[in-house]
């Protein structure tokens, strides 16, 4: 893997942002097992656009997000697709436990009106028939990581905080290390691209804003 352009731990319960560029990636990695980090995401030039939850679960008729995956906006481009992913389950329907998110994205002149419902990263929740849902503990083990390849020039906004449906208040928030390198952009097999028909479209769209 090429030398990374940055590295640095994010400690357990902080916040952190960083405009991640197209043509880069971020990896995000569970140092010691048992992390969750809550994340937003933003069209860098035009933060009116940002990540859509409904809208990603529905072009690839997913409940949950791993390699292969792409995170759409609500304008139905891509801004992040998932390359690698070594724990294989994120959970995207939980939403925030904590303020972190939204006082990292004022450092941007956005407010809770910006905010989008957030992936928590390294977590894993199920449904029961009635439509309840459950956190499954021991998700994501110590070293995992996932890795999200920037489509277009994204602010990312990360919390390392507890997820919201965790039901042990003794539970604390883990660090996690993040690492930024660059990479080639996607080829016409790129797994992100071919896994769904609907995720040719949206690179494409997201390919004509680039010209």
């Amino acid at each position: 893997m090429e030398t990374p352009l940055f590295e640095e731990v994010l400690p357990p319960g902080a916040t952190w942002s960083h405009v991640l560029k197209r043509g880069t990636a971020l990896r995000i990695t569970d140092i010691d097992g048992d992390a969750n980090v809550g994340a937003v995401f933003y069209s860098w030039e035009n933060p009116v656009e940002r990540y859509n939850m409904p809208d990603t679960l529905k072009a690839q008729h997913i409940a949950r997000l791993t390699r292969g995956d792409v995170l759409y906006s609500d304008m139905g481009r891509i801004l992040c697709s998932v390359t690698e992913d070594t724990v294989g389950w994120h959970d995207p329907l939980s939403g925030c436990s904590t303020d972190g998110l939204l006082l990292e994205i004022a450092k941007y002149g956005l407010s809770a009106r910006d905010m989008a419902a957030p992936v928590n990263f390294f977590s894993k929740i199920t449904v029961d028939q009635r439509g309840s849902m459950m956190f499954v503990a021991g998700n994501s083990k110590p070293g995992v990581f996932v890795e999200l390849r920037a489509e277009m020039t994204v602010l990312v906004a990360l919390n390392a905080c507890q997820h919201p449906l965790n039901p042990h208040p003794a539970d604390r928030p883990r660090p996690v290390h993040l690492s930024i390198r660059r990479v080639s952009p996607p080829a016409d097999n790129d797994l992100c691209r071919v896994s769904r028909p609907e995720n040719a479209r949206g690179f494409v769209l997201t390919e004509r804003y680039h010209l």
